[in-house]
């Protein structure tokens, strides 16, 4: 008899041997899982965001807790001081091999890196440049015990080299330094007829095979593929593995092959949701009798499934909230750039202490470095706050934000007379071809609502997210619950789903800032 368990607000566990999907309801962009012994995890691409490769693990594939990251600070470090949203890490391969983990990406500009570690926890090694050259993404190796040879595989960019929907395939050496020799296209999808965009690609070993599982189609229209070859270089055999058919899942996207210790297949991959990001879906694997895989039901994604047979797990799921203990921030925060020392500073007590840090770029949060952020959750959710803004520096501003290629932020600011004022303001984008603004290819930041005055200094702030992330925003500044503005509908980077995002700013001058201090971040659900 099954044992109905209460699972957290944000878990795929249903508490009934089954689960929903997405199992990662949030922007895990361009996911990779791996087992080691009974242990399963995961990373994911994190793009400009410091600190990057998230590690995410799991004991039964549904229910995942987020336990580090593996890049403390992108490099070149003077290349990423300012934001640079859509670039840095993309789509990073986790592997295991020779007792130590292993995390490969794709950097657009500069190339392919490699960290590895003797657990997942760390110490990482500093990020070491494998293959120099613009375009390279999507890297994956592969170390064959069968052969005792290494070898790797990588995507294009066309926006960097103007190439793409090809694979291209090298001999590695087996300490993941470098590459043996100048490379080979392996696959070239321009050759199949219907195939576009092909990318992403992960490299296997299995039944005297080697295997790459990529997505072709692009990220909201395409379909997963599978390639096979006796030879690394080919030549490769294509099929189609899981497509939309009719299901809500739009094009489901790059990700990763595990098997169990009892040898259960399964395969874990993004969707892509707008302004939600990439959300990650688990399907089951198996292979027909004709030797290729099969994924979800008869290759269409499930939305509701058996679990893995694996021994029960309690539900969890990554961590949203925070009480911010001596000032310090949880392992789901992370800043737009490589922070600097002094952005938040630790306490005595409860409560995230953020530097009011001068900037030119203190009216447009999308080119503030330390803004600091997590994910937007992929459902419905009401988003709290309580802020205190302690400098009295005129001008002085700090509040809650939801930050994508438009934004949207309500909070608190310090007038030149000493006073604050609890202030709400939006900016849009701007169309292609409009005049130039203040603010360069982005809208001019503009007032939401009036400004109200805010006695104390003090605010709870309130961002309640609807269908299509919807925002409606609310303040409290003594006087109980009030909704400010009009709705404000979030939307993505190019690559990057919107984020939520704390930050502190004063304009540029001499002197000390002050700072403001957050406390009780709170992400519930909402009907």
């Amino acid at each position: 008899m099954t044992t109905s368990v209460s699972a957290p607000a944000f878990s795929a566990d249903r508490g009934d041997g089954t689960y929903r999907n997405p199992v990662l309801d949030a922007d895990w962009s361009d996911p990779d899982v791996l087992r080691v012994a009974d242990d399963f995890y995961l990373t994911a691409s994190s793009f400009g965001r410091v600190p990057g490769l998230p590690l995410l693990h799991s004991r039964d594939l549904v229910n995942w807790t987020l336990v580090g990251h593996a890049l403390h600070l992108l490099e070149p470090a003077s290349e990423f001081r300012a934001p640079r949203h859509d670039c840095g890490v993309w789509a990073p391969s986790l592997r295991h091999f020779d007792d130590r983990f292993w995390i490969f990406w794709g950097d657009p500009d500069q190339g392919v890196f490699q960290v590895n570690a003797p657990e997942i926890r760390g110490p990482w090694t500093r990020p070491h440049l494998v293959k120099e050259g613009k375009g390279l993404i999507d890297p994956c190796p592969l170390w064959d015990e069968e052969t005792g040879e290494a070898y790797l595989v990588h995507a294009w960019a066309k926006s960097r080299s103007g190439i793409k929907n090809r694979l291209t395939g090298h001999r590695m050496r087996p300490d993941g330094t470098g590459l043996l020799d100048g490379g080979k296209v392996i696959v070239d999808a321009d050759r199949l007829p219907g195939w576009f965009t092909l990318e992403g690609p992960k490299l296997y070993r299995h039944d005297g095979w080697f295997w790459i599982l990529a997505p072709a189609g692009g990220v909201e229209t395409g379909w997963q593929g599978a390639f096979r070859s006796r030879d690394f270089f080919g030549p490769y055999e294509e099929r189609v593995v899981l497509e939309q058919h009719d299901t809500d899942v739009n094009g489901p996207h790059q990700g990763g092959w595990v098997r169990t210790a009892a040898g259960e297949d399964w395969f874990l991959h993004f969707q892509q949701r707008g302004a939600y990001g990439r959300v990650v879906h688990l399907q089951p694997m198996r292979f027909g009798a004709d030797g290729w895989p099969v994924l979800g039901d008869e290759g269409a994604p499930v939305a509701v499934h058996p679990k893995p047979a694996l021994p029960a797990q309690p539900p969890a799921a990554p961590a949203t909230d925070d009480d911010f203990p001596g000032g310090r921030f949880g392992r789901q925060w992370q800043w737009t750039a490589n922070p600097q020392d002094g952005w938040a500073t630790q306490h005595s007590g409860d409560g995230l202490r953020l530097t009011c840090v001068r900037s030119v770029h203190a009216h447009d949060l999308r080119k503030l470095a330390n803004v600091l952020t997590q994910r937007l959750p992929g459902i419905p959710t009401v988003t709290e706050v309580e802020l205190r803004l302690d400098s009295e520096e005129p001008g002085a501003r700090a509040g809650l934000a939801v930050l994508g290629d438009a934004f949207c932020w309500i909070g608190l600011q310090r007038d030149a007379d000493g006073s604050a004022r609890l202030v709400h303001r939006f900016a849009e984008t701007v169309a292609a071809g409009a005049p130039p603004t203040p603010s360069g290819q982005w809208g001019r930041e503009r007032d939401a609502a009036p400004p109200r005055p805010a006695p104390e200094g003090r605010a709870r702030l309130r961002i309640e997210t609807r269908a299509g992330a919807r925002c409606h925003f609310s303040y409290d500044v003594g006087e109980g619950w009030h909704s400010s503005g009009r709705v404000f509908a979030a939307t993505p980077w190019r690559w990057v789903g919107a984020l939520l995002g704390l930050f502190a700013v004063a304009p540029t001058g001499g002197g000390h800032a002050g700072a403001a201090t957050f406390t009780t971040f709170r992400i519930t659900p909402s009907s």
